[in-house]
Formats: C-alpha cells, sequence, structure tokens
C-alpha cells in the first residue's frame, strides 16, 4: 500500500480536569499558523509535512498546554487546567463569550466595513483563470472492504490508497476531475459574470455524464464575506456575517506575520448547538482587514443528511501591498449515512486555483455573454494543453490515480458497477449499445379504466451527447384489453444556439386537468394516470390521440423560445360516468373533439445549471433556479376538420427564495385566460390530487375536475425550516426533523357561454370565483427520506363529497 509521506501525525482529544471534552479548542504547531479546531467532542486530527517538534493547544479560561512531539505519529489524550487568568475584558460562561468589549468583534466590524473595498469589486471589470479539480474517494477502506467480492478483479487499484490529511483516514480514489476557464465579470450595470470553459478532462467514470453532472453540481460558488453560504441546498451562518456574534463566539487568539503581512488570528465556534454553523479560525490583515486565510468545519450537530463533515480552506494573495485576492479554496465533504466515526463513506474533494488576475481592460460585450454551448474540443484537450494551463501540477499519486482509474474502465465489474449506477440515475437500463430500455419507473400502473398496466419504454442511446435521439413506448391495459402507444423523436440541428426540431405522435389513456399551466408534451404522462396509491372516483379517463411537431431555440443561455402545432383527438374512455359532450354549432351533440392549434412560448430559467452537449441536457441544481414562462396557443378551426376557434394565454412563474437560517420558501404563480367558447377537455381545469402523495402544483384536497375555468389565478406558497425550529427542542432536536408549511389558493370563473356550449353532464361546470384555498403543516427529513403533511380546506367545506382533511405523504433525496 502507498501512503502519504507526513512528517508528523497528531490526533486525539482535548478534556478539562474532570475528564470532560473540551469543544473547539485551538490547536496549532507552536512557532507555525498551521493548526485546527477541535470538534464537539474534543477530538482532532492535524497533520504537517514539516517536522514540527512543539503542538500549542489553547482555549479561553484554560492554561495553555504545549506537548512536546518526537515522533512522527501521535494519539494524544491533552488535560487543559482552568485558570483565572482571561483575555482583557472577555468573560467565559458556560462555553459562551460575552460581545461587550470584544477585541475579535471590534476586528470583525471593520471587516463588514472594508469589505467591498477588497478583491475583484474594487473595479469595474475583471477577468481571471481558474482550474479546478474534484476528486471523489472512498474512505474508512479496510481489509474488510478489500476482501469485498464487489471488488473482485479490481485489487490492483487498492495501491493508491491513500491518508487524509485533514481526518487521517485512509481512503480510495474512485474518481478525477479537472476543468480550466477563463472568467470574465463586471461590477457596473448589468452587473454579469461569464465562466467560459476551456478545457474538462476527467476519469473513473468518466462515461457517466449524469453521475458527473450530479458531483459537479454537489459544489457552487460561495464568497466568505456573504452573511450565508450555501452548501448542499442548505444556507449555513458565514463566520463574517453581520449577524455573526449573535451566532458566533469569537475569540483573539494571536498575531504573525503571513506574507510580510501583519494578521490577527481569531477564532470561532458557534453559541448554540444543531444549527447551520462552522468552527474554525481566520487570519486578518491589520490594516485593510481583508481575509488572508480561513479554515472552518462544519459543526457535527447541523441538520443536513449524508454529510458528516465538511471543511474549508481558502487563501488570498496581496495585490499592490492593500488587495486581496483569492488564491487557493480547497473543500472537502465526507458523505456517509450516518456521522459514528468509524461508518464508512465518500470524500468529495474539491481544489480551486486562481491566478492572471486583469483589471478594467476594454473587452468586446460579447465575453460577458453566457455561452449557450460549449466546443467540443473542450473535452479533447492534449496531454501538453493540461501540462502547461495546470496552474498546479499533479502529484506522483495523483497521477497514479488517473491511470489506475483508466485500466478500471477494462475490469468487468467496475463497468457492471458503472451500469448500475447510470441505471439508478438516468432511469434507463443500457442493454445494448444504441439502444436503453424505460423509464423504469412507467413500466407499472393501474387505473379504474384500464386496470394492471404494463408499459415497456426505450430509446436510442449511443453516448450522452447524442445529436438525436428517439424514444418510445407501447403499453397494455388488462382490463380495458387495449394496446397504447407513443413516439418522438428530437435532432439538435444547431449546437450554437441550441436549434431542436422534434416530431412525435401518442395514442393513450389520460388524466387531463393536472396542470394549470400544459405543454403538449407527446409523452409525458400524468403521475395521476397511472398511480396505484389513489383513493375515490378515478373515471375521468380521456382517449388523446396526439401528434406534435416544434421548434426550440436557445439563443442565450437559459431562455429558450418554442413555436409548435398539435392535432389531437379527445373523447371520454367511459362516457356512462364521465360525459364530455358538447353542442355543436348546429346544435347537435358530439362526444369527440377534433382540434388544430398552433403555439408560442418563452421560458427564461434564471440560475439554472445545465449540462451536456447533445439533444438532451441534464439540470444539475433542479428547485434552486427560478422559472418564468409564458405561451398563447390558437385554436385553428376547419384546419384537418377542427373544430374550435379560441386563444388561450398561460403565465407560470416559480421563485425559491432562501431567508437565510430561516430555511426556504418557493412561491408559484399561474394565470391563464382562454377566449371564444371550447369544450370541457380545452378548458383550463383547476388540478385535484387523489392519490396519498402530495405535490406542489396541485391542490391536494380537490378532486379531479372539481373546479373548471376559462380564467384563474393561482398561487402556492410552501416553506421549509429546515429543522430551524425543531432543533431548539431537545426531544426533537436528535431526530432532525424539517418543519413545513404551506398554503395555495385559486380564484376563476367560467363563462355562460361556456357553460351554454357543453351539454347538461355529470360533470358540474363549477369555478372557484370565491378564493379556494387550503393549507398544510408537514414533517420533513423522517428517516431522510419520508415526508408526512396535514391537509386542511379553508373554504368550500360544505360542498358534497368534499374531502376537508387529509394526511399525505411524499418520497425523496434530501441534503
Amino acid at each position: 500500500m502507498f501512503y502519504l509521506n507526513a512528517q508528523v501525525k497528531v490526533s486525539g482529544i482535548v478534556v478539562d480536569g474532570n475528564g470532560e471534552p473540551i469543544p473547539f479548542t485551538n490547536i496549532i504547531f507552536k512557532g507555525s499558523t498551521q493548526g485546527t479546531i477541535s470538534d464537539e467532542n474534543g477530538k482532532f486530527y492535524l497533520q504537517s509535512d514539516v517536522s514540527y517538534k512543539q503542538l500549542e493547544v489553547s482555549f479561553v479560561g484554560y492554561e495553555t498546554n504545549v506537548i512536546p512531539l518526537k515522533k512522527e505519529n501521535y494519539d494524544l489524550t491533552i488535560v487543559l487546567k482552568e485558570t483565572s487568568d482571561q483575555l482583557g475584558e472577555i468573560v467565559v460562561y458556560s462555553g459562551k463569550i460575552k460581545k461587550k468589549g470584544n477585541p475579535a468583534i471590534a476586528i470583525l466590524k471593520k471587516i463588514w466595513k472594508n469589505k467591498r473595498k477588497n478583491g475583484v469589486y474594487m473595479y469595474d471589470k475583471y477577468q481571471y483563470d481558474r482550474y479546478e479539480k474534484i476528486e471523489f474517494d472512498l474512505n474508512n477502506v479496510d481489509e474488510q472492504i478489500m476482501e469485498a467480492k464487489i471488488f473482485e478483479g479490481m485489487e490492483f487499484a487498492f495501491a493508491q490508497i491513500d491518508t487524509s490529511d485533514i481526518t487521517g483516514k485512509v481512503y480510495l480514489p474512485v474518481f478525477i476531475n479537472e476543468s480550466v476557464s477563463k472568467i470574465y465579470g463586471k461590477n457596473f450595470y448589468p452587473k454579469t459574470e461569464n465562466t467560459k470553459l476551456l478545457a474538462n478532462k476527467n476519469s473513473g467514470y468518466s462515461n457517466n455524464q449524469r453521475i458527473i453532472s450530479f458531483i459537479k453540481q454537489l459544489y457552487v460558488e460561495y464568497n466568505i464575506y456573504d452573511n450565508n453560504l450555501l452548501f448542499f441546498d442548505k444556507k449555513f451562518a458565514s463566520p463574517l456575517s453581520r449577524v455573526g456574534p449573535e451566532i458566533y463566539n469569537y475569540v483573539l487568539t494571536d498575531s504573525a506575520f503571513i506574507d510580510n503581512k501583519w494578521c490577527f488570528n481569531i477564532l470561532f465556534y458557534p453559541r448554540r448547538k444543531n444549527e447551520l454553523t462552522f468552527k474554525g479560525d481566520f487570519w486578518v490583515n491589520d490594516t485593510t482587514f481583508a481575509i488572508k486565510e480561513i479554515q472552518m468545519y462544519a459543526t457535527k450537530g447541523a441538520n443536513i443528511n449524508w454529510v458528516k463533515d465538511i471543511y474549508i480552506e481558502q487563501e488570498f494573495n496581496v495585490l499592490n501591498d492593500s488587495i486581496f485576492l483569492l488564491k487557493r479554496d480547497y473543500l472537502m465533504t465526507d458523505f456517509s449515512w450516518n456521522r459514528k466515526d468509524e461508518s464508512k463513506g465518500i470524500y468529495g474533494r474539491r481544489t480551486t486555483l486562481f491566478d492572471n488576475y486583469i483589471f478594467n481592460l476594454d473587452q468586446p460585450d460579447l465575453v460577458y455573454k453566457k455561452y449557450v454551448h460549449e466546443e467540443d474540443i473542450v473535452y479533447k484537450r492534449s496531454d501538453e494543453y493540461w501540462q502547461k494551463n495546470r496552474q498546479e501540477a499533479l502529484t506522483e499519486n495523483e497521477l497514479g490515480i488517473y491511470e489506475m482509474l483508466d485500466s478500471l474502465q477494462d475490469v468487468k465489474r467496475f463497468k457492471q458497477i458503472n451500469r448500475l449506477g447510470e441505471m439508478l440515475a438516468s432511469g434507463y437500463w443500457n442493454f445494448t449499445p444504441g439502444f436503453s430500455f424505460g423509464h423504469l419507473s412507467s413500466t407499472f400502473g393501474y387505473n379504474d379504466v384500464e386496470g394492471f398496466r404494463l408499459r415497456l419504454g426505450a430509446r436510442t442511446f449511443f453516448t450522452n451527447e447524442d445529436k438525436w435521439r428517439v424514444k418510445g413506448y407501447i403499453a397494455y391495459g388488462f382490463k380495458d384489453q387495449k394496446f397504447k402507444h407513443g413516439i418522438e423523436g428530437n435532432w439538435l440541428l444547431k449546437k450554437e444556439n441550441r436549434l431542436i426540431l422534434s416530431a412525435g405522435t401518442r395514442k393513450d389513456i389520460e388524466q387531463l386537468g393536472v396542470s394549470l399551466t400544459t405543454a403538449n408534451d407527446v409523452l409525458e404522462r400524468s403521475f395521476a394516470t397511472t398511480s396505484i396509491f389513489t383513493y375515490g372516483d378515478n373515471t375521468k379517463l380521456s382517449n388523446i390521440n396526439l401528434t406534435n411537431v416544434k421548434a426550440t431555440l436557445e439563443p442565450i443561455k437559459n431562455l429558450t423560445f418554442r413555436i409548435s402545432s398539435t392535432y389531437k383527438i379527445l373523447e371520454s374512455t367511459n362516457p356512462e360516468v364521465f360525459n364530455v359532450d358538447y353542442f355543436d354549432e348546429n346544435g347537435d351533440i358530439q362526444s369527440r373533439i377534433n382540434q388544430v392549434d398552433a403555439s408560442f412560448a418563452v421560458m427564461y430559467n434564471y440560475n439554472r445549471n445545465i449540462s451536456g452537449l447533445g439533444v438532451e441536457r441534464r439540470i444539475g441544481n433542479e428547485g434552486r433556479y427560478s422559472t418564468l414562462y409564458f405561451s398563447y396557443t390558437k385554436g385553428i378551426k376547419n384546419l384537418f376538420n377542427s373544430d374550435f376557434d379560441y386563444h388561450k394565454l398561460q403565465f407560470f412563474y416559480q421563485q425559491p427564495i432562501a431567508i437565510g437560517g430561516l430555511g426556504r420558501l418557493i412561491t408559484t404563480l399561474e394565470i391563464g385566460k382562454t377566449i371564444n367558447p371550447v369544450p370541457l377537455l380545452l378548458l383550463s381545469i383547476v388540478p385535484g390530487n387523489q392519490t396519498f402523495f402530495t405535490s406542489k402544483k396541485l391542490f391536494d384536497l380537490l378532486a379531479y375536475y372539481e373546479f373548471v375555468t376559462d380564467q384563474y389565478i393561482a398561487l402556492h406558497l410552501e416553506h421549509n425550516f429546515n429543522g430551524r425550529i425543531f432543533s431548539r427542542i431537545p426531544l426533537l432536536r436528535k431526530l432532525q426533523w424539517r418543519e413545513i408549511i404551506g398554503i395555495r389558493g385559486v380564484v376563476g370563473s367560467i363563462s355562460k357561454e361556456n357553460i351554454l356550449l357543453n351539454a347538461p353532464s355529470n360533470v358540474p361546470l363549477n369555478a372557484p370565483e370565491e378564493l379556494y384555498w387550503e393549507y398544510h403543516f408537514g414533517i420533513g427529513n423522517i428517516f431522510k427520506f419520508i415526508r408526512i403533511d396535514f391537509e386542511y380546506r379553508g373554504s368550500y367545506r360544505d360542498v358534497p363529497n368534499a374531502t376537508k382533511f387529509a394526511v399525505k405523504g411524499g418520497f425523496g433525496f434530501y441534503f
């Protein structure tokens, strides 16, 4: 085995005279600025390539203890004695430090005052080079893992075992990705920053772009000067936040020269448990009050799933004796099922280096435009290019990792693991080159008309970057004994502006009216149609025969235009229980609709992160970006015997709002209007939900077709506190449950002309002319996967057979 040849490795625990652990103690190699902070249980690990001879351990209210170091490896129990000698005016009580008269807070206030005077924010325009390296490793590797059958044929990989200099744990690399980018930004209106990817290279799961996309999107950019730092969809309070003194204790511990600049060292740790906070220390310059170095660890009680540890380290460079620019950013995450020290998991490590800063250089506006596509050459750079453009050369061990991971590509067992990971991520089984089965989640279904339903789907698939793709399926209902089918093809015609042509057709059974905002997607089928877990009457289903052609264009990143035309035939699957008859222009009753329409739509997804060069791309930050959508649809009468001439306008806006440490609010607004009379199946149905699962875009206590409108306004508000309240309750704190509240409302109307057009039916045409609303309280993160909501109807409670209260659940993967 190969281990990093560190000169000194020290681990252990810090305790008081009674043997009780002392959390957040400052541990440093004496005579250096290299150190760490003990965790909530007093434990620590520290490593250095330099042969330091002494270890200094200190904490306010205790005597400093200096331990001699005479060998390479230590496992120590360090005892600190209490003392009455305290730092200036600071008073220690129950681990908290008074804010009044604290010199560390006085320095913190000067950091706030000067934060906009440092870095790239001082200039109108800026540009710089960025090199990023992301590595994933199996950790806590032991003999049991090495002998596991799953690694049969891959034993040679264990030659690359290494030891973390942050935790001291043994790990095995399984993935590495490198990228080189040029950043362009400006600080005046319209303020913008553009990242142009110049090169990308990876090994390990190199062909599994979905996994790669997921891994890269785990890490987002952050600024330590911000009040909150976003990690894994959770907002942590920054130690440099303006409300930091209410959240953290600060201690001025030391001062020293760093790169010929006199700096103060400030230790920080949280005032309360179980909040999204850090512990650590930073060095700050005594004149500019800019951060020179910072290291911090997420507190172990933080309410975040699948993450045992987060470690962050940043270094800043000095420019012109006054400006500090980010030089190096290192982030390490320990992903694990639980937080026990011995539990096995995965390290995620990101190293980012910054160089070649240039300010106020005149550049064409084009460089600030966010690119829609990436050039193919980005993924095909030569070894010579990488040697020249890496800001930090790969170590001999890292080069060995590339060779080892490349060799694994030829191992049968590794290929099997790779395919399994891809199937779980995509929902498709790539059983042969060029062809895959799926989506697997749609294989089985049930409804009152079809009974048990079996569906077999497939798609063409050669690589993740295919310029064209065809999808299709065939399904059979064992009760109605009928086959259904659908097929659609998409072709990326022009990659520069993402011009995509699409055509498809589908003949199937559908539960219409489960979304106010519709787009006529050919193969999309609502969950309500095939749900096995439904209640109440589920017979209001429609036969749909739909053919659609469309073209989409993305001239600016995340701004998409679409034109399309649809021909569809709609009718009830069972007229005796679901009557959708209407009067034609001659006064005769008709039960079938032939309709041709043309539509135009525009959608903007602000801050959406998307990857891929092919016709299908992958969204990396689902649920974390805002969406603005508008569409206009024109019904065309007489063309191909089309029945109706109408206009339909639809508007959709969804905005997630992170509210500091109080969680996240998701707001959704929908507005629509249909002009000219149309039958029931072309109107806007307020979407009900007769499944046992909650849904953000549906009204959970409404039945299907309970409300029908030709104009409407709907608003959905849901706030997840991310455990902020439960973390203050001792009996609930350890469960790490998360509180959810929400309210939904809709108001709308239906014209007299529409009511008269539709024939008498067992589906009453009622509209929510007075506000319909419902509200819910929920508990999320039960066993990390489960959510339970308690739903209450706020109005229309006296409607016959109205659902006034329900308990609904949900499942999901949450950090």
